[in-house]
């Protein structure tokens, strides 16, 4: 698993899940708010499944050499 979630993603998919996960948890927001798990997970990992079906990769890479 390569890491293809970097900077600036991660941390909106951080506070979009943590934000959402709250809402449904600590002020009764609805079931979907749930959701937020899945953004929270990818942008702690740094991984997100979707991307390579998409081709898609905002992770910085690393210059070898």
């Amino acid at each position: 698993m390569k890491l293809n979630v970097g900077g600036i993603d991660r941390v909106l998919r951080i506070l979009v899940g943590l934000g959402l996960v709250a809402w449904a948890a600590l002020l009764g927001g609805p079931v979907w708010a749930w959701i937020g798990i899945v953004p929270l997970a990818t942008g702690a990992i740094g991984f997100c499944p979707l991307y390579p079906m998409l081709g898609m990769n905002t992770c910085p890479m690393k210059k070898e050499g």
